[in-house]
């Protein structure tokens, strides 16, 4: 997955739009619920590498980021609720989508 496809499949999810927040950075991306202005998704580059945060159950955090090398806790973000995922060759693209969803959930209200 890059960018692009992750943008994309976000805004697949009903009532959702992207924002750029951050004033000197036009690469970071939030997505956001139209009806609460909450993101549920953030990318950006960190080290060279594409990052994206997503929310999950923090029961749920843990079994992540001890089963998925490439899920950590969030980047600059709470991190019992927020996990980064660093998406490379290696990531299952069925479990980012299925992040991003879940985020989108516990996001919504």
């Amino acid at each position: 997955m890059n960018k692009q496809q992750i943008i994309e499949y976000c805004l697949e999810l009903p009532n959702t739009y992207e924002d750029y927040p951050f004033p000197d950075d036009d690469f970071s991306v939030t997505i956001k619920h139209t009806s609460n202005n909450k993101w549920f998704a953030l990318i950006m580059k960190v080290k060279g590498k594409l990052y994206l945060n997503v929310k999950t159950k923090p029961d749920y955090s843990d079994i992540l980021r001890n089963t998925y090398e490439y899920i950590i806790p969030a980047y600059h973000m709470n991190k019992e609720h927020w996990n980064t995922i660093i998406i490379d060759d290696n990531v299952d693209e069925s479990l980012v989508k299925e992040l991003i969803e879940q985020s989108y959930e516990l996001t919504k209200k």
